[in-house]
């Protein structure tokens, strides 16, 4: 394997041959590494961490370190990525607390660019993408193909549902829905559909005009959520999609982004 003369693996770190570690980067004695992954140069990988395949770690990526919370005391938790993710330069990725579950979740075909930092018990999912800098606290959900904008706060047990994308330097305090584009302007509202991201994505015009049609009720029209959701149910929209994101509002317990 290749392993640059500088670098520190600790013993009982599992490193296939197919992998590269480069200069300055430390490897701590839990951490195991799936094929053909890349240490770029001054990565620190620690903790209980476990590393699918082809994944890319650039200069100065701490992955798996200790969670930023007080009430950590060193209990014996992780971190789990899975294949083919990007991570860029500086990001830090907290491995989990003992109180959230144990376990910070990365997916696959993630890119997490850099500065980005994923909080303790965090959960992403497949093919994501966090833009420079985005700060996402303990506990958070965010779920497939969901783009988090540059500078972007994400509160504390805060879900942001599937194809989402959130604008540049959004702060989000509450649930986002499924589908949207949600931005701050003068202060976080949603503003639609993702069109353009579903329609990359794609998905066709019967399934868009669906999404279009039950947005238009609860963003468009006078109703309040509730109402909103029962004229979906009521007129018999509730495609697979609809149906995801009625059940994605109603399970919401910080409330969702309008």
């Amino acid at each position: 394997m290749s392993i640059h003369s500088t670098a520190i693996v600790a013993p009982g770190a599992v490193i296939p041959e197919s992998c590269t570690v480069g200069p300055y980067c430390t490897v701590g004695p839990e951490v195991a590494l799936g094929e053909d992954c890349e240490l770029i140069s001054h990565v620190v990988l620690d903790g209980h961490l476990r590393v699918g395949a082809r994944n890319k770690f650039y200069s100065f990526a701490c992955v798996g370190v200790a969670p930023q919370d007080l009430k950590y005391k060193g209990e014996p938790t992780g971190a789990v990525l899975g294949d083919d993710n990007v991570i860029r330069e500086c990001v830090t990725i907290s491995r989990g607390t003992a109180g959230g579950g144990g376990t910070t979740r990365v997916g696959s075909g993630c890119l997490i660019m850099a500065y980005a930092h994923i909080g303790h018990d965090s959960v992403i999912g497949d093919g994501c993408i966090l833009a420079n800098a985005a700060t996402l606290a303990g506990h958070v959900i965010v779920e497939d193909y969901v783009t988090v904008g540059a500078l972007n706060q994400v509160h504390q047990f805060c879900r942001i549902g599937k194809h989402a994308y959130t604008g540049g330097g959004t702060t989000v305090v509450q649930d986002v829905l499924p589908f949207s584009l949600t931005s701050a302007k003068r202060e976080t509202q949603a503003y639609g559909l993702n069109k353009i991201g579903l329609e990359r994505k794609g998905f066709d015009r019967e399934r868009l005009r669906a999404l279009q049609h039950a947005y238009r009720y609860l963003l468009a029209g006078k109703m309040n959520t509730s109402q909103a959701l029962e004229r979906m149910k009521s007129e018999g929209i509730a495609t697979e999609d609809v149906g995801y994101l009625v059940e994605f509002i109603e399970k919401s317990e910080r409330g969702v982004v309008k």
